[in-house]
């Protein structure tokens, strides 16, 4: 053997070990492969369907309203001395809002009851002189006509009292209005005419504006197709109405349908509706804008998927089954409504049945899956 021929026979000998160690590598039993595995399974989280009771709602924008809302205006003229409360407090029922100056109406008191009291003396003295004269006129020693003259003087002199004592108390009720009360229990607003400064009664601009909140009424419109389905559950008792106020982890908070518009609304083609909310805790307050559900009934036995379950592609809804051989199918289905967490199904879905609430974006027709264990099973 020539030396050319024994480094070929030696380079083929190591070529040979080299592909025997890689076999040895992959195949590690010594024995014949199996064949490879395919693809590993998708971990995913899936939910039942249920049969469950649903209620059916209607849904709406809406926005708060003060259950009563006045403007406090002065109702005599004069310049105010003193603001008894401070923008936004809540006030009572009669607590002492604004202070006027009261002393031009005491000075006009002081003169009416002076007035009044002089009209009074008269008066004595002209009724005294009508009882002498009817005396005299019994006695026939003066002439009817002597008489009425003295008894029409009397009753000139009583109404001149009346109509003192009327400037009296018209006085006193200008006073009365000097102090200028809160009309009801309420939260105040922004002082729109602040003390040192002249008001007029009756002006255009409130001094403020006091909101009843507790309770609080929510508007908001609905399509007039659904009236007649409202007036027929209304009929049957209360509907429940919530409101769900602005910003995250807020409860909604729960009232009841108060009041339907007696018209709809041509260019819109919806209704007006309102609900009266306890609103205790403040929890609404005016202005806000909230989303309302409205209840008409309970939907018994209706079939109930997780919403994160429905997904939505070119030819409509659909959700992952998951299979008895833990393979999914991809089912088309119908969507009657959804409320939150829950989906009413029309049609596709049975009760029993498990949907995939997480991994839906791996998953394909057939793919094998396997439940996630760490994830909280419903």
């Amino acid at each position: 053997m020539t030396r050319a021929q024994r480094v070929w026979l030696i380079a083929a000998i190591i070529v040979a070990v080299a592909v025997a160690a890689a076999i040895l590598t992959r195949f590690p039993s010594g024995s014949r492969a199996a064949a490879p595995k395919g693809p590993p399974a998708v971990t995913v989280t899936s939910a039942p369907v249920v049969v469950k009771s649903m209620p059916v709602k209607l849904y709406a924008i809406g926005n708060v309203e003060p259950d009563t809302s006045v403007a406090v205006r002065a109702r005599v003229d004069g310049e105010i001395v003193a603001v008894r409360f401070k923008e936004g407090d809540p006030v009572r029922k009669g607590a002492v809002l604004f202070e006027l100056d009261a002393r031009p109406f005491k000075a006009a008191l002081d003169q009416a009851q002076a007035n009044l009291a002089k009209d009074r003396a008269q008066l004595e003295r002209a009724s005294a002189q009508e009882t002498r004269y009817q005396d005299l006129l019994r006695q026939k020693f003066i002439s009817p006509d002597a008489y009425e003259q003295v008894r029409a003087t009397a009753q000139s002199a009583a109404a001149t009292v009346r109509a003192d004592q009327a400037a009296v108390e018209t006085v006193e009720l200008q006073m009365g209005f000097c102090t200028i009360r809160s009309p009801l229990d309420g939260y105040a607003g922004r002082i729109q005419i602040q003390q040192g400064n002249l008001v007029r009664a009756n002006d255009t601009n409130p001094l403020v504006t006091v909101n009843k909140i507790i309770p609080v009424d929510v508007s908001f419109s609905v399509p007039e197709q659904n009236i007649d389905d409202i007036r027929r559950h209304q009929a049957a008792g209360d509907l429940v109405v919530q409101a769900q106020p602005p910003g995250g982890g807020r409860e909604p908070v729960s009232g009841r349908l108060s009041f339907i518009d007696n018209a709809a609304d041509v260019t819109t083609g919806t209704i007006k509706l309102k609900a009266e909310f306890p609103n205790t805790g403040t929890e609404l307050w005016p202005g806000q804008f909230v989303t309302v559900a409205l209840t008409l009934y309970e939907q018994k036995d209706a079939i109930v998927a997780p919403s994160v379950a429905i997904q939505n592609g070119p030819k409509g809804q659909y959700v992952f089954v998951v299979r008895n051989d833990m393979t999914v199918e991809l089912r088309d289905i119908k969507v009657a409504r959804a409320d939150g967490n829950d989906t009413v199904i029309a049609s596709g879905l049975k009760p029993g049945e498990r949907v995939v609430t997480v991994g839906q974006l791996r998953l394909g027709p057939g793919t094998k899956v396997a439940e996630d264990r760490n994830a909280k099973t419903s």
